[in-house]
């Protein structure tokens, strides 16, 4: 099967110059006053499309986060619409982060709603209820990043904890999400069928790279949970194979956004920079 998603990741990426994801996740009270006015779904959609804005050639790649948009309904969903196909428009490789893990036909509905209702490239998953959950979402041209190791602390009593036959519980997940992108490599080398390995986990990076050698890798928790250029190295091979995700670390820096009367799009855009340059590094070190 087809891996031109992936190879249309790595494009975006090297078109920017760096495996750097930025996370749309607009959070309403922390927006710049000028957009944090009237409705709330209206004022996270101009946040988001001034952050595209401010953005593009900078980073390749963004990830709307689901669950940032649906808590406002009907509208906020139409807002993420807006957002996903303005961010395909503007040459963005754009991520939809749900999240989605369920059987059967309800997985099928999950997929419909990423890849035709938002016009997602690709959509993070949840294989923990069975590999079979995750086929609804194998199409053609379009990408899954399976949760493997994920950042927040207490996935480690999920995650880690080690099994009869070897290995941890995160390690036979990440066989599973191996055996399944087998045959969905590009022209690149690399899987449509990717992992989230979390920034925060050095102590897994090694041995999940060995196990999971052709899938990308969507790297959370940089920046402002404690990821560093140092514990994302690992999780490359030959400065390829993963795209370093940082949110509000570059969404609201800490000179703004924009201040009083301030500019927060070149706060933002400035912010985005610093984070690109981090990326390139921790690539070019691994």
């Amino acid at each position: 099967m087809s891996g031109a998603a992936a190879d249309r990741l790595l494009a975006a990426m090297d078109a920017a110059g760096a495996p750097a994801c930025v996370g749309l996740d607009p959070v309403l009270s922390r927006l710049p006053e000028r957009v944090h006015q009237g409705d709330p779904a209206a004022a996270i959609e101009v946040f988001c499309l001034g952050a595209l804005e401010a953005i593009v050639g900078v980073v390749g790649v963004v990830k709307p986060q689901s669950a940032c948009f649906e808590r406002y309904g009907s509208a906020g969903v139409a807002a993420l619409e807006r957002v996903s196909r303005r961010a395909r428009e503007m040459g963005f490789f754009v991520i939809l982060d749900a999240k989605r893990g369920d059987i059967g036909s309800t997985a099928e509905h999950y997929a419909a709603f990423a890849y035709d209702a938002i016009g997602a490239d690709a959509v993070t998953v949840n294989p923990y209820l069975g590999f079979d959950t995750l086929e609804p979402f194998l199409r053609e041209d379009r990408a899954i990043f399976a949760l493997v190791r994920t950042s927040n602390p207490g996935s480690d009593a999920v995650q880690s904890p080690g099994l009869a036959g070897g290995g941890t519980v995160a390690e036979r997940v990440a066989r599973g999400v191996a055996e399944l992108g087998a045959s969905r490599t590009g022209e690149c080398g690399w899987s449509d069928v990717g992992a989230v390995v979390a920034a925060t986990k050095p102590e897994d990076a090694a041995r999940l790279r060995e196990v999971m050698p052709k899938q990308i890798f969507l790297v959370p928790g940089f920046g402002a949970q404690g990821g560093t250029v140092e514990t994302v190295r690992p999780l490359f091979a030959g400065g390829r194979g993963a795209v370093i995700n940082a949110s509000r670390s570059v969404l609201y820096p800490d000179q703004g956004p924009g201040g009083p009367g301030g500019d927060w799009r070149a706060d933002l855009r400035a912010a985005a920079e610093t984070f690109a340059s981090e990326a390139r590094a921790a690539a070019s070190a691994s």
